[in-house]
């Protein structure tokens, strides 16, 4: 359900769940995860690439399987998956090639660049079903602002490609996603790894002057 291949120094991450929709089952939270951060140990690696076996990227979280599944894994894995922005120092990128709703929304926030499909769509409708995006809900309030985060989340509205890209969620419309964010992860990848590691580990924790410089010195 997730296949893993690289090409240069770009790691390929490729939801492989069709016939599902790419629903993130237990198991692939636990795949995914577990490949998000091998990914970001590996020095040979200098960029990561997210995809999904076409017609969805990502039709959110499992439902009928989270009912027996006992709540404390569920939490555990969902917390590590979603939280994956906050500690990656290995930039990713997402390519969105379809519906990314729900926990795929949540992914899509969770890239540090998201190219997607003009005909994609997005959305938070777990409010639909008497739920609440709990999950994802801090990935895309840090995306696109709490209160427009908050807004998605009390109507389940469905957010079309446009309007995710000028939220911020996206940061690119093109015909051809994947071939796009590809490009874009092999220029990152030729870039100094370890100034963009030092970058990230920056954006994610203490963003004092006192530590920039700290920082800066350790590039110089």
């Amino acid at each position: 359900m997730l296949d893993i291949s690289t090409e240069g120094q770009v790691r390929i991450l490729h939801l492989n769940r069709p016939e599902k929709r790419n629903a993130l089952s237990f198991e692939l939270c636990r795949q995914l995860t577990a490949a998000l951060d091998t990914a970001d140990q590996d020095p040979t690696i200098h960029s990561i690439l997210l995809t999904a076996a076409a017609p969805a990227f990502c039709a959110g979280m499992d439902l009928k399987e989270a009912r027996v599944v006992p709540e404390s894994d569920l939490s555990e894995i969902h917390d590590a998956l979603f939280t994956v922005n906050t500690r990656l120092t290995t930039p990713l990128i997402a390519a969105v090639n379809g519906p990314a709703v729900a926990g795929g929304t949540g992914l899509v926030a969770n890239a540090h660049i998201a190219i997607a499909h003009p005909a994609s769509r997005f959305g938070l409708p777990e409010i639909k079903i008497g739920l609440w995006p709990l999950l994802v809900f801090r990935a895309v309030s840090q995306a696109i602002g709490q209160r427009r985060a908050t807004e998605w989340s009390l109507t389940g509205r469905s957010i079309q490609s446009l309007e995710a890209q000028a939220s911020g969620l996206i940061t690119e419309l093109h015909e051809e996603p994947e071939l796009r964010a590809m490009e874009i992860a092999q220029n990152i990848a030729s870039q100094r790894r370890e100034a963009i590691s030092i970058g990230l580990d920056y954006v994610n924790g203490d963003q004092s002057g006192e530590r920039a410089r700290q920082l800066r010195a350790l590039l110089l």
